[in-house]
Protein backbone atom coordinates (compact mmCIF):
# COMPACT_ATOMS: atom_id res chain seq x y z
CA UNK A 1 0.00 0.00 0.00
CA UNK A 2 1.13 3.55 -0.73
CA UNK A 3 0.26 6.86 0.92
CA UNK A 4 -0.11 10.29 -0.68
CA UNK A 5 -0.03 13.24 1.74
CA UNK A 6 -0.88 16.62 0.15
CA UNK A 7 0.58 19.34 2.38
CA UNK A 8 1.49 22.29 0.17
CA UNK A 9 -1.03 24.73 1.67
CA UNK A 10 0.08 27.97 3.31
CA UNK A 11 -1.62 27.26 6.65
CA UNK A 12 -2.80 30.87 6.91
CA UNK A 13 -5.35 30.10 9.65
CA UNK A 14 -2.53 28.92 11.94
CA UNK A 15 -0.43 32.05 11.61
CA UNK A 16 1.89 33.27 13.07
CA UNK A 17 3.20 29.72 13.64
CA UNK A 18 3.21 28.92 9.94
CA UNK A 19 5.22 31.97 8.94
CA UNK A 20 8.45 30.11 9.70
CA UNK A 21 7.34 26.45 9.79
CA UNK A 22 4.99 24.63 7.35
CA UNK A 23 1.77 23.75 9.16
CA UNK A 24 2.21 19.96 8.89
CA UNK A 25 5.52 20.28 10.76
CA UNK A 26 4.01 22.12 13.73
CA UNK A 27 4.27 19.67 16.64
CA UNK A 28 1.36 18.33 18.66
CA UNK A 29 2.09 16.05 21.57
CA UNK A 30 5.78 16.33 20.78
CA UNK A 31 5.69 15.24 17.13
CA UNK A 32 5.00 17.10 13.88
CA UNK A 33 1.41 16.74 12.63
CA UNK A 34 2.48 15.01 9.41
CA UNK A 35 4.66 12.52 11.27
CA UNK A 36 1.77 11.57 13.56
CA UNK A 37 -0.53 11.27 10.54
CA UNK A 38 1.82 8.91 8.69
CA UNK A 39 2.45 6.88 11.85
CA UNK A 40 -1.27 6.51 12.49
CA UNK A 41 -1.97 5.26 8.97
CA UNK A 42 0.86 2.72 9.19
CA UNK A 43 -0.32 1.60 12.64
CA UNK A 44 -3.96 1.20 11.62
CA UNK A 45 -3.36 -0.42 8.22
CA UNK A 46 -3.53 -4.19 7.82
CA UNK A 47 -1.16 -3.92 4.83
CA UNK A 48 2.50 -2.83 4.90
CA UNK A 49 3.15 0.67 3.59
CA UNK A 50 5.73 0.64 0.83
CA UNK A 51 5.93 4.24 -0.40
CA UNK A 52 4.87 7.67 0.87
CA UNK A 53 4.58 10.76 -1.35
CA UNK A 54 4.72 14.13 0.42
CA UNK A 55 3.23 16.80 -1.85
CA UNK A 56 4.77 20.09 -0.75
CA UNK A 57 5.49 23.63 -1.83
CA UNK A 58 8.89 25.28 -1.71
CA UNK A 59 9.64 24.26 1.88
CA UNK A 60 13.42 23.94 1.56
CA UNK A 61 15.95 21.13 1.74
CA UNK A 62 15.83 20.83 5.54
CA UNK A 63 12.10 20.11 5.53
CA UNK A 64 12.43 17.66 2.64
CA UNK A 65 15.15 15.77 4.51
CA UNK A 66 12.95 15.63 7.59
CA UNK A 67 10.03 14.22 5.61
CA UNK A 68 12.14 11.55 3.92
CA UNK A 69 13.41 10.54 7.38
CA UNK A 70 9.81 10.12 8.58
CA UNK A 71 9.12 7.67 5.72
CA UNK A 72 12.33 5.79 6.42
CA UNK A 73 11.51 5.40 10.13
CA UNK A 74 8.19 3.86 9.10
CA UNK A 75 9.89 1.36 6.79
CA UNK A 76 8.73 3.06 3.58
CA UNK A 77 10.37 4.80 0.66
CA UNK A 78 9.72 8.53 0.71
CA UNK A 79 9.12 10.76 -2.29
CA UNK A 80 9.12 14.56 -2.37
CA UNK A 81 6.60 15.86 -4.90
CA UNK A 82 5.77 19.48 -5.62
CA UNK A 83 2.56 21.44 -6.10
CA UNK A 84 3.80 24.78 -7.39
CA UNK A 85 0.34 26.38 -7.66
CA UNK A 86 -2.72 26.04 -5.38
CA UNK A 87 -4.95 24.43 -8.00
CA UNK A 88 -7.19 22.35 -5.74
CA UNK A 89 -7.39 19.01 -3.98
CA UNK A 90 -7.53 16.89 -7.13
CA UNK A 91 -4.47 18.61 -8.56
CA UNK A 92 -2.60 18.20 -5.25
CA UNK A 93 -3.19 14.45 -5.20
CA UNK A 94 -2.20 14.11 -8.86
CA UNK A 95 1.11 15.79 -8.03
CA UNK A 96 1.85 12.63 -6.02
CA UNK A 97 1.18 10.43 -9.05
CA UNK A 98 4.36 8.42 -8.48
CA UNK A 99 2.55 6.69 -5.59
CA UNK A 100 -0.87 6.35 -7.24
CA UNK A 101 -0.46 2.64 -7.90
CA UNK A 102 -2.18 -0.32 -6.28
CA UNK A 103 -3.99 0.27 -2.97
CA UNK A 104 -3.43 3.86 -1.88
CA UNK A 105 -4.43 6.06 1.03
CA UNK A 106 -4.79 9.81 0.48
CA UNK A 107 -4.52 11.82 3.68
CA UNK A 108 -4.53 15.61 3.80
CA UNK A 109 -2.06 16.79 6.43
CA UNK A 110 -4.26 19.06 8.52
CA UNK A 111 -6.14 16.39 10.43
CA UNK A 112 -5.40 13.46 12.72
CA UNK A 113 -7.72 10.57 13.35
CA UNK A 114 -8.34 7.10 14.77
CA UNK A 115 -10.26 4.53 12.74
CA UNK A 116 -10.63 0.88 11.83
CA UNK A 117 -8.50 0.75 8.71
CA UNK A 118 -9.66 -2.67 7.53
CA UNK A 119 -11.08 -2.18 4.04
CA UNK A 120 -13.67 -4.53 2.58
CA UNK A 121 -12.09 -6.12 -0.53
CA UNK A 122 -15.50 -6.03 -2.22
CA UNK A 123 -15.58 -2.22 -2.35
CA UNK A 124 -13.50 0.14 -4.47
CA UNK A 125 -12.76 2.56 -1.70
CA UNK A 126 -13.56 3.96 1.72
CA UNK A 127 -14.07 7.66 2.39
CA UNK A 128 -13.69 8.36 6.07
CA UNK A 129 -16.40 10.58 7.50
CA UNK A 130 -17.60 12.00 10.80
CA UNK A 131 -21.13 12.94 11.79
CA UNK A 132 -21.29 16.70 12.36
CA UNK A 133 -23.90 19.08 13.71
CA UNK A 134 -23.37 21.75 11.03
CA UNK A 135 -22.96 20.00 7.65
CA UNK A 136 -23.19 23.30 5.75
CA UNK A 137 -19.58 23.97 6.79
CA UNK A 138 -18.23 20.76 5.22
CA UNK A 139 -18.17 18.60 2.13
CA UNK A 140 -20.57 15.73 2.81
CA UNK A 141 -21.45 12.38 1.25
CA UNK A 142 -24.90 11.02 0.47
CA UNK A 143 -25.53 7.28 0.86
CA UNK A 144 -28.22 4.87 -0.31
CA UNK A 145 -30.10 2.23 1.68
CA UNK A 146 -27.23 -0.25 1.18
CA UNK A 147 -24.64 2.12 2.61
CA UNK A 148 -22.97 2.95 -0.71
CA UNK A 149 -22.03 6.56 -1.43
CA UNK A 150 -24.11 8.02 -4.23
CA UNK A 151 -23.07 11.68 -4.31
CA UNK A 152 -20.78 14.35 -2.89
CA UNK A 153 -21.96 17.83 -1.97
CA UNK A 154 -19.73 20.73 -0.89
CA UNK A 155 -21.17 22.80 1.99
CA UNK A 156 -24.85 22.01 1.36
CA UNK A 157 -27.29 24.85 2.01
CA UNK A 158 -29.90 22.29 3.11
CA UNK A 159 -29.06 19.51 5.63
CA UNK A 160 -29.14 16.62 3.14
CA UNK A 161 -26.45 14.68 5.02
CA UNK A 162 -24.42 15.05 8.21
CA UNK A 163 -21.56 12.77 7.09
CA UNK A 164 -18.64 15.16 6.63
CA UNK A 165 -15.56 14.10 4.65
CA UNK A 166 -12.51 14.57 6.87
CA UNK A 167 -9.76 14.37 4.23
CA UNK A 168 -8.81 10.67 4.58
CA UNK A 169 -9.52 8.34 1.64
CA UNK A 170 -8.56 4.74 0.86
CA UNK A 171 -8.68 3.47 -2.73
CA UNK A 172 -8.23 -0.09 -3.96
CA UNK A 173 -6.92 1.02 -7.36
CA UNK A 174 -4.59 4.01 -7.36
CA UNK A 175 -4.19 3.87 -11.14
CA UNK A 176 -7.92 4.38 -11.63
CA UNK A 177 -7.87 7.34 -9.28
CA UNK A 178 -4.93 8.82 -11.20
CA UNK A 179 -6.83 8.39 -14.48
CA UNK A 180 -9.87 10.24 -13.13
CA UNK A 181 -7.78 13.05 -11.67
CA UNK A 182 -5.96 13.50 -14.97
CA UNK A 183 -9.31 13.54 -16.76
CA UNK A 184 -10.34 16.61 -14.73
CA UNK A 185 -7.18 18.39 -15.81
CA UNK A 186 -7.52 17.36 -19.46
CA UNK A 187 -11.18 18.39 -19.64
CA UNK A 188 -10.60 21.48 -17.50
CA UNK A 189 -13.32 20.56 -14.97
CA UNK A 190 -12.97 23.44 -12.51
CA UNK A 191 -15.03 24.43 -9.49
CA UNK A 192 -14.23 27.75 -7.83
CA UNK A 193 -11.08 28.09 -9.87
CA UNK A 194 -9.68 24.72 -8.73
CA UNK A 195 -9.69 21.03 -9.63
CA UNK A 196 -11.69 19.32 -6.89
CA UNK A 197 -11.44 15.71 -5.70
CA UNK A 198 -15.26 15.27 -5.31
CA UNK A 199 -15.65 15.73 -9.08
CA UNK A 200 -13.35 12.75 -9.69
CA UNK A 201 -15.13 10.73 -7.00
CA UNK A 202 -18.50 11.51 -8.59
CA UNK A 203 -17.26 10.37 -12.01
CA UNK A 204 -16.04 7.07 -10.54
CA UNK A 205 -19.30 6.54 -8.66
CA UNK A 206 -21.36 7.19 -11.78
CA UNK A 207 -19.13 4.71 -13.65
CA UNK A 208 -20.17 1.99 -11.20
CA UNK A 209 -17.40 2.00 -8.63
CA UNK A 210 -18.59 1.41 -5.08
CA UNK A 211 -17.37 3.68 -2.30
CA UNK A 212 -18.52 3.37 1.28
CA UNK A 213 -18.17 5.70 4.26
CA UNK A 214 -15.68 4.71 6.94
CA UNK A 215 -16.19 5.64 10.57
CA UNK A 216 -13.56 7.39 12.66
CA UNK A 217 -13.54 7.22 16.45
CA UNK A 218 -11.50 10.41 16.77
CA UNK A 219 -11.21 13.33 14.34
CA UNK A 220 -8.70 15.97 15.38
CA UNK A 221 -8.32 19.12 13.33
CA UNK A 222 -5.21 21.32 13.28
CA UNK A 223 -6.61 24.18 11.22
CA UNK A 224 -6.25 27.04 13.71
CA UNK A 225 -4.89 27.82 17.16
CA UNK A 226 -7.93 26.66 19.17
CA UNK A 227 -8.30 23.45 17.15
CA UNK A 228 -4.59 22.65 17.42
CA UNK A 229 -4.59 23.11 21.21
CA UNK A 230 -7.65 20.86 21.41
CA UNK A 231 -5.91 18.26 19.23
CA UNK A 232 -2.81 18.47 21.44
CA UNK A 233 -5.04 17.70 24.42
CA UNK A 234 -6.63 14.72 22.68
CA UNK A 235 -3.29 13.32 21.52
CA UNK A 236 -1.85 13.55 25.03
CA UNK A 237 -4.91 11.77 26.42
CA UNK A 238 -4.70 9.00 23.80
CA UNK A 239 -0.95 8.47 24.32
CA UNK A 240 -0.83 9.00 28.09
CA UNK A 241 0.64 5.54 28.71
CA UNK A 242 3.60 6.35 26.45
CA UNK A 243 4.55 9.68 28.05
CA UNK A 244 7.63 9.90 30.25
CA UNK A 245 9.77 12.77 31.51
CA UNK A 246 13.14 12.32 29.75
CA UNK A 247 16.20 11.62 31.87
CA UNK A 248 17.94 14.87 30.92
CA UNK A 249 14.98 17.07 31.88
CA UNK A 250 15.41 19.13 35.05
CA UNK A 251 12.34 19.37 37.29
CA UNK A 252 13.01 21.28 40.52
CA UNK A 253 10.44 22.23 43.16
CA UNK A 254 7.77 21.69 40.53
CA UNK A 255 4.75 19.54 39.74
CA UNK A 256 4.03 17.91 36.38
CA UNK A 257 0.32 17.02 36.15
CA UNK A 258 -0.20 14.34 33.49
CA UNK A 259 -0.79 13.89 30.69
CA UNK A 260 2.06 16.09 29.44
CA UNK A 261 4.79 15.81 26.85
CA UNK A 262 8.12 17.06 28.16
CA UNK A 263 10.87 17.31 25.54
CA UNK A 264 14.56 16.59 25.99
CA UNK A 265 16.60 19.21 27.82
CA UNK A 266 13.53 20.94 29.29
CA UNK A 267 13.89 22.81 32.61
CA UNK A 268 10.90 23.25 34.92
CA UNK A 269 11.72 25.32 38.02
CA UNK A 270 9.26 26.41 40.76
CA UNK A 271 6.33 25.73 38.44
CA UNK A 272 3.19 23.71 37.89
CA UNK A 273 2.85 22.27 34.39
CA UNK A 274 -0.23 20.40 33.20
CA UNK A 275 -2.51 18.83 32.53
CA UNK A 276 -2.46 18.71 28.71
CA UNK A 277 0.77 20.61 28.09
CA UNK A 278 3.39 19.88 25.41
CA UNK A 279 6.82 21.42 25.98
CA UNK A 280 9.41 21.29 23.19
CA UNK A 281 13.08 20.46 23.63
CA UNK A 282 15.33 22.93 25.37
CA UNK A 283 12.49 25.08 26.70
CA UNK A 284 12.66 26.55 30.22
CA UNK A 285 9.68 27.20 32.48
CA UNK A 286 10.32 29.14 35.67
CA UNK A 287 7.91 30.41 38.36
CA UNK A 288 4.97 29.68 36.07
CA UNK A 289 1.63 27.90 35.95
CA UNK A 290 0.80 26.40 32.57
CA UNK A 291 -2.14 24.22 31.53
CA UNK A 292 -3.75 23.05 28.27
CA UNK A 293 -1.03 24.67 26.18
CA UNK A 294 1.52 23.94 23.48
CA UNK A 295 5.00 25.44 23.82
CA UNK A 296 7.59 24.67 21.16
CA UNK A 297 11.38 24.42 21.39
CA UNK A 298 14.06 26.59 22.99
CA UNK A 299 11.65 29.07 24.56
CA UNK A 300 11.50 30.65 28.02
CA UNK A 301 8.35 31.20 30.05
CA UNK A 302 8.93 32.97 33.38
CA UNK A 303 6.52 34.49 35.92
CA UNK A 304 3.45 33.68 33.82
CA UNK A 305 0.11 31.95 34.14
CA UNK A 306 -0.84 30.48 30.77
CA UNK A 307 -3.87 28.49 29.75
CA UNK A 308 -5.00 27.60 26.21
CA UNK A 309 -1.77 29.11 24.87
CA UNK A 310 0.22 28.25 21.77
CA UNK A 311 3.81 29.46 21.83
CA UNK A 312 6.37 29.08 19.03
CA UNK A 313 10.11 28.42 18.99
CA UNK A 314 12.75 30.72 20.55
CA UNK A 315 10.13 32.82 22.35
CA UNK A 316 10.78 34.70 25.60
CA UNK A 317 7.78 35.51 27.81
CA UNK A 318 8.39 37.37 31.05
CA UNK A 319 5.70 39.07 33.13
CA UNK A 320 2.05 38.97 34.10
CA UNK A 321 -0.64 36.40 33.12
CA UNK A 322 -2.03 36.35 29.57
CA UNK A 323 -3.77 34.19 26.98
CA UNK A 324 -1.06 33.83 24.34
CA UNK A 325 -0.72 32.97 20.65
CA UNK A 326 2.88 33.79 19.67
CA UNK A 327 4.94 32.70 16.69
CA UNK A 328 8.67 32.14 16.60
CA UNK A 329 11.34 34.57 17.87
CA UNK A 330 9.07 36.86 19.91
CA UNK A 331 9.86 38.39 23.28
CA UNK A 332 7.20 39.59 25.74
CA UNK A 333 8.15 41.35 28.99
Amino acid sequence: MNIVIPMAGRGSRLRPHTLTVPKPLVPVGGKPIVERLAEDIVMMSAEPVEEIAFVIGDFGVEVETQLLAVAERLGAKGHICYQDEPLGTAHAILCGATCLTGPVVVAFADTLFRADFTIDPNVDGVLFVKEVDSPNAFGVVITDADGAITDYVEKPAEPISNLAMIGIYAFRDGERLKHELQRLIDENVIQGGEYQLPDALRNMTQAGLRFEPGTVTHWMDCGNKAATIDTNQNILALTADELEVPADAIVQNSIIIPPCHIGTGVRVINSVVGPYVSVGEGTAIEDARISNSLIQAHSLVKDKVLRDAMIGNHVRILGSPNDMNLGDYNEIK
